[in-house]
């Protein structure tokens, strides 16, 4: 894997989503924390909000933290 974290949600596109990744596969597009939580939870991590999400050592984001969603 070329990220040490298993998490990475990708700079903003065009559209302001952001193409996020767990471990190997790609989940989905997200267009704010909602939908990153939520596809977190759908990959098996059942225990998170967007606190957890804003907070966690294990996500990667790339162009921007967790409040850039503009593209």
């Amino acid at each position: 894997m070329a990220s040490a974290q298993p998490i990475v949600i990708y700079p903003p596109a065009e559209d302001g989503g952001r193409r996020v990744r767990v471990d190997d596969r790609f989940v989905g597009m997200a267009y704010g924390l909602l939908d990153v939580v939520e596809f977190l939870r759908l990959a098996g991590l059942e225990d998170v909000d967007d606190d957890w999400v804003r907070a966690s050592g294990l996500i990667e984001w790339r162009g921007g933290g967790p409040d850039a969603w503009e593209g």
